[in-house]
């Protein structure tokens, strides 16, 4: 057989066999591209979890007598920023009103939640202090505290275009597919950071290494001690 007439055939082969895979996807998929097939099916994409920064705030009611702040407020405080090293970037934004009738009680304690805002463990360049204005001059406007949030948010949910129980559709998720899945594990994340990268790792226990490499060195068990057994029982 000629050597060239082979080669033509197995090419002619090569391309019938592309040709029938694609009239196979095109007939599965509806003639979509090979990116839109892959968002119709993959939930991730079509419900994405997206990483946003929101303001979290508090809100502190400032009576016109008050002159300091008391435990439990000041506790509040703190825990607040403590949250915002956790949470954010460490800095904390002081709201106080202007033009209330509450505005020398707002001036008095303004020095103590700033003390109150150290000792949850921030730094004076990290708290910044701005007014705002109030339109009522008889009303008792509060402080308000905030710090932009790292979040964690997906959907909205419950988006249902086409009827997913009747008549003979293409091989793929209906739009909903996943949703709530992805607005769960959003909501959950304790570090919405996370999802982005993983943390660094945390330094070595040096005291316990030594005693590993000891027990080695002395040919004794490296691991833990464990005993099979203990605090289980079953059931009868």
């Amino acid at each position: 057989m000629n050597t060239n007439n082979t080669v033509r055939v197995a090419a002619a082969s090569r391309s019938a066999l592309v040709l029938l895979g694609c009239l196979a996807v095109a007939g599965c998929q509806g003639g979509q591209s090979q990116s839109q097939i892959l968002a119709s099916n993959d939930y991730r994409l079509r419900h994405p979890i997206v990483i946003t920064e929101e303001p979290e705030t508090l809100d502190l009611p400032i009576g016109r007598n008050t002159r300091r702040l008391y435990g439990p407020v000041e506790g509040t405080i703190t825990a607040f920023a403590m949250n915002s090293r956790r949470h954010g970037d460490g800095g904390v934004e002081i709201l106080v009103p202007s033009g209330g009738a509450n505005e020398s009680a707002v001036h008095a304690v303004t020095g103590d939640i700033r003390k109150a805002l150290q000792r949850g463990g921030l730094n004076r360049s990290h708290i910044s202090t701005r007014t705002y204005a109030v339109n009522d001059p008889s009303a008792d406007a509060p402080i308000r505290l905030s710090y932009a949030r790292m979040q964690a948010t997906a959907g909205p949910c419950g988006d249902w275009p086409k009827n997913i129980g009747g008549g003979v559709g293409p091989n793929v998720d209906y739009e909903n597919f996943g949703c709530a899945t992805q607005s769960n594990l959003a909501a959950m994340v304790e570090n919405p950071s996370d999802l982005l990268t993983p943390r660094a790792m945390t330094p070595a226990d040096q005291a316990r290494r030594a005693v590993v490499i000891e027990n080695y060195r002395k040919g004794e068990v490296t691991s833990g001690k464990f005993d099979e057994g203990v605090g289980a029982e079953v059931s009868e």
